[in-house]
């Protein structure tokens, strides 16, 4: 394949992710991986939508919703990856999520880690009597005016994918709030502290799952209707999902793609559980006849 050369302003087609420099410059970040870099880059690109769409919360915070999954689509990488990116972001102190229960992905806040020196460099320019100030106010008329441009041309090349996007989002609060009823995540959390990770992968992948657009989707390695995926999945139940866990934690053998892994364990979960069950009393009622019948007086 080849490719063509830049010329002139061609290089501002291209929409961008933009990552402060300071993540590279200063010795803090240092044993900041790359990827983190990257992945903070793009949670500040979605942070533009949030404050768009008015998501803030009592404190006038703005939040973002951006699960796992959302990382690992974006970043082309694999669930261990995409939590090992997050936490790393966590611990230094980049973003903070805070968990809601029920089943709802957390919300997570991007941190302002350059907020104390942008409030200094705001205080020096306030100071400064250079010439740089008149300079900036000689024309202001027309500075405004092609700021008024710009952003008007901005609005309206955005709007419609931030309508899309918004009708996405308030599907997939119906579709989180529907398994986290149905599939009683409160009790799950409690009964399984340790798989709280899994659990909510586990919904976030019912919900993108439910949400898709798609007219097949791939499970175990066949393509089946997108409808009937999305009907068997709106029928699970707290057991289906006990079971899937109690399935990956017998598994001994590595799993290569836990979301391929996932989709047919719960696929077939309605199905495998009550043949799993019944197979395991079927099992225990035969060791008992033994034990009676190695016990029988001879």
């Amino acid at each position: 394949m080849t490719l063509d050369y830049f010329y002139g302003q061609a290089g501002e087609l291209f929409s961008f992710f933009r990552i402060p420099k300071a993540l590279f410059q200063e010795q803090r970040f240092q044993d900041l991986s790359t990827d983190a870099k990257t992945l903070y880059g793009i949670l500040l690109d979605r942070m533009s939508l949030s404050v768009k769409n008015e998501w803030f919360d009592k404190k006038g915070r703005v939040f973002i919703i951006f699960t796992i999954e959302d990382v690992k689509r974006t970043l082309r990488c694999a669930d261990n990856k995409a939590t090992r990116l997050l936490r790393e972001l966590e611990e230094f102190g980049l973003i903070e999520r805070k968990r809601r229960g029920q089943g709802k992905p957390c919300l997570v806040y991007v941190k302002n880690f350059s907020a104390e020196s942008s409030k200094e460099s705001v205080k020096n320019r306030d100071n400064d009597d250079s010439c740089g100030s008149k300079i900036a106010c000689q024309d202001p008329v027309k500075s405004r005016g092609i700021k008024k441009k710009e952003n008007k041309t901005e609005m309206n090349n955005t709007n419609p994918i931030l309508s899309d996007e918004s009708e996405k989002m308030k599907n997939r609060e119906l579709l989180e709030e529907y398994f986290s009823r149905s599939l009683e995540m409160d009790l799950l959390l409690r009964l399984y502290p340790d798989d709280e990770d899994t659990l909510y992968q586990i919904v976030n992948l019912l919900v993108d799952t439910c949400a898709t657009k798609r007219k097949t989707l791939r499970i175990a390695g066949d393509d089946k209707p997108a409808e009937v995926v999305r009907s068997r999945f709106m029928k699970l139940n707290a057991d289906h999902i006990r079971f899937v866990l109690k399935c990956l934690a017998e598994n001994s053998s590595p799993i290569r793609n836990m979301k391929q892994y996932l989709l047919a364990s719960l696929y077939n979960a309605p199905t495998t559980m009550q043949l799993s069950y019944q197979n395991q009393t079927n099992h225990d009622l035969a060791m008992r006849r033994l034990t009676i019948k190695s016990q029988a007086p001879k």
